[in-house]
């Protein structure tokens, strides 16, 4: 028996009146969480002909992407070329484009969310939403995924929930101090002069322009020098998107970048923070230094249920699933394989082909369709040898 008890400290959501009082059914798959890797292996699953299923979402379906900073955009650009057989890099379903039902190249997290819920709704996927699940359970060949509106049994679990709804705080002393950039729901409404952000990746930089177009200096600090990294991988480097944005004269004036500074402590008196670094600097603001530090994830909860790599991420078999719990899968930022990372949606999306299937063919479904069609829209990544390659330069 494997047994994962999952607390996540969050308040009791009141009873969806999608949930039933009473669900005895035993279902192939429950998918936890209804994000963009919730809804999307979701799709995938009733392409691969997996049609017992069901979506269990603490919130409702895309609530991290619009808890997003009003400000804040996707930096992967949306292309309505589906035409070409070339799938929208923002898109977690075949032959779905964002950017043609949004008519937007970068969408805002609200954007995202709104999308989701249209798909969700258009593909008629079944869904628990203001569920908090709160153990999972497996006895011999079935899950029991205990929550606070009943419990559910399932062949297959799938672990979608994500990861930005849990931040990374804890990183030095004084950090409880700051504010972490998933909390600010608009950089328009931040207070004070000057701001001190710690971490220069993605959020790091968005946070760093908003608030320079809105006449505030900024100064940014990373251990490492993400915008001087000299790598292809968006996963890594900043993306184009971002390299743009720096360049604009608003950025070029008011914000000041510190890279290879490690931020060792953040002091608060007399309504002044004092941000400490380990070469010996200190820095003041009158506003708490934002935290661009990322995310812990979601994976924590059920670490339980997986081997842990040493990086601490679940360790994964080629399918995805769990190499110490059969039937039990991961989608969405926290899949790891070998020294890649599939942080970014049009990176994960490439292995729900690979979930649905592995699933499919354990239900004795055939699949070879189901494979050909989505490796012909670049969704099912299965051989990742040509992953890591660095773009040719000129």
């Amino acid at each position: 028996m494997e047994t994962a008890q999952i607390d996540t400290n969050q308040d009791e959501k009141q009873a969806s009146d999608n949930v039933p009082s009473n669900d005895n059914r035993l279902y192939d798959t429950v998918i936890i969480g209804a994000g963009a890797a919730g809804i999307g292996v979701g799709i995938s699953l009733l392409h691969a002909g997996v049609e017992s299923m069901l979506i269990v979402e603490r919130d409702t379906v895309g609530s991290s992407f619009a808890a997003w900073p009003d400000e804040t955009r996707f930096i992967t650009p949306s292309f309505p070329s589906n035409s070409i057989g070339m799938l929208d890099l923002n898109s977690i379903a075949i032959g779905v484009s964002p950017a043609y039902n949004m008519r937007v190249e970068h969408p805002t997290g609200q954007d995202f969310a709104d999308h989701l819920v249209f798909l969700a709704d258009q593909f008629e996927l079944p869904i628990w939403d203001k569920t908090n699940v709160t153990g999972i359970e497996k006895i011999e060949d079935e899950f029991t995924i205990k929550t606070n509106n009943g419990s559910i049994q399932a062949k297959n679990v799938i672990w979608a929930a994500g990861e930005y709804q849990y931040p990374s705080t804890d990183l030095f002393e004084g950090s409880g101090l700051c504010r972490h950039t998933s909390t600010v729901s608009a950089y328009s409404q931040l207070e004070g002069e000057e701001h001190l952000i710690i971490g220069g990746y993605e959020s790091g930089i968005d946070a760093a322009y908003h608030l320079s177009n809105n006449g505030k200096k900024v100064q940014v600090f990373d251990s490492a020098c993400p915008w001087g990294e000299e790598t292809s991988d968006p996963s890594v480097a900043l993306s184009t998107y971002s390299f743009e944005r720096m360049t604009a004269s608003n950025f070029g004036e008011r914000v000041e970048l510190h890279g290879e500074t490690k931020v060792i402590k953040v002091e608060h008196s007399d309504g002044v923070y004092s941000l400490l670094t380990s070469d010996g600097q200190t820095f003041t603001s009158t506003s708490p230094p934002l935290l661009a530090s990322g995310f812990d994830g979601s994976h924590k909860f059920v670490s339980h249920l997986f081997e842990q790599r040493e990086d601490g991420f679940p360790l994964l078999n080629e399918n995805d699933c769990s190499t110490t719990t059969d039937g039990m899968y991961l989608c969405g930022p926290s899949v790891r394989h070998d020294g890649h990372i599939f942080c970014f949606i049009f990176k994960y999306r490439q292995r729900f082909g690979i979930v649905a299937r592995s699933i499919a063919e354990s239900l004795g479904i055939e699949t070879e369709d189901f494979v050909e069609v989505y490796r012909s829209w670049g969704m099912f990544l299965d051989d990742l040898s040509c992953c890591g390659q660095e773009c040719l330069t000129c």
